[in-house]
């Protein structure tokens, strides 16, 4: 029998433990937490349920949304709507960037007269360029400069080279308001949100919490654990591939966030559908999320999170050249039955519908 180890008990460990296990394969999974779940796992406090940071469930792809579905039920939500404070109108506006929203700024004929002129974004070669030919300077001022300035603790947009992520699909929208008209935008039904979904995943997994791998000989397929080097024919991370490769190409840059929980006295605080406010401004934060939005919880308090950029954790990869071609060189040196998955293993920015399509991919494809 197949022996496989998997590295990391968040959503992709849970989900590539879940499918390889399905193969009749034996699956050690292995988690530092005393949880599983990572980023996605559900938290309360004061009766509130949360995460860290919103993990509401995202995709185009039917299929996808319908595996999961299968496990837990999902809502879906039509019409959810980010915005965006911009301190010096002052005004909250829709993000993506809506046409209609321009109307209610007050240097709303400078900013049609920029959009007028646009030549498109083809040959944009950082987010600064990208932006500055989607929407023009002023709106790229208000909305996005220093935004992503203070979310990466950069001092030029110029340094960010890949930025498909960065314009929910569209930079200049119109029609509907809603930010995801395109996809399937839902959460889960239950208030313990993904939770059942990793008990499900690992019914036929032995999976090891609190654990920690002391060092790795990637190599020779081999971990040690409390001392003991144990081997396996397959090995499935993730976690950031310069550690299980020891450094060897030096490190790579993370940023992460503090989060803030603010319960207030009242029932909701934002405006209906409106899930996430985003601050493009000078103060230390960069969004606020309430999260009874997602989780249709009833309450007379209602709680907020609040997010300031860190680098007390590893949450988002950077998005430079120099960073993903480090990266890259990390998993290039991988032996071949030793595979980087999600998006601390494949160091770029990705949601869960992708890390479900790289398992599935991955259940199919590799061989004991």
């Amino acid at each position: 029998m197949t022996n496989v180890l998997v590295i990391g008990g968040g959503f992709a460990g849970c989900c590539a433990a879940h499918l390889l296990s399905e193969k009749g394969w034996q699956v050690t999974l292995i988690e530092t937490a005393p949880f599983l779940g990572g980023g996605c796992k559900t938290f309360f406090y004061g009766g509130h349920p949360y995460t860290f940071g919103p993990r509401h469930f995202l995709t185009k792809d039917e299929r996808l949304f319908e595996f999961l579905n299968r496990y837990i039920p999902m809502r879906r939500f039509p019409g959810h709507e980010f915005l965006t404070y911009v301190e010096r109108d002052p005004g909250f506006y829709h993000f993506p960037i809506h046409r209609d929203d321009i109307e209610l700024m007050p240097d709303r004929t400078q900013i049609l007269e920029e959009v007028q002129q646009l030549d498109g974004v083809e040959g944009a070669q950082n987010l600064e360029e990208f932006w500055l030919r989607s929407v023009g300077p002023t709106l790229y001022s208000k909305f996005v400069e220093t935004y992503s300035k203070k979310m990466w603790d950069i001092t030029s947009n110029t340094d960010i080279t890949d930025f498909s992520f960065t314009a929910k699909g569209v930079a200049l929208k119109t029609g509907p308001k809603a930010a995801w008209t395109e996809a399937i935008s839902a959460f889960p039904m239950h208030l313990n949100g993904y939770d059942d979904y990793f008990e499900i995943a690992t019914r036929d997994v032995t999976v090891r919490l609190n654990t920690t791998i002391e060092a790795y000989d990637i190599e020779r397929y081999r971990v040690r654990i409390e001392g003991a080097w144990q081997t396996y024919d397959v090995i499935v991370s993730t976690i950031s591939p310069e550690i299980i490769l020891n450094n060897a190409f030096g490190p790579l840059r993370w940023i992460g966030r503090d989060f803030f929980k603010i319960v207030l006295p009242v029932r909701e605080v934002f405006p209906p559908n409106v899930y996430f406010l985003y601050y493009a401004n000078h103060e230390p934060f960069t969004r606020i999320v309430e999260y009874k939005k997602f989780y249709r919880y009833e309450a007379p308090t209602t709680l907020l999170g609040l997010e300031i950029p860190s680098f007390k954790n590893k949450l988002y990869p950077f998005p430079t050249r120099k960073d993903q071609e480090l990266a890259q060189r990390y998993l290039d040196a991988l032996p071949p039955k030793v595979f980087s998955i999600g998006r601390a293993g494949i160091y770029r920015y990705i949601d869960i519908d992708d890390i479900i399509a790289q398992c599935m991919e991955l259940a199919k494809n590799v061989d004991g």
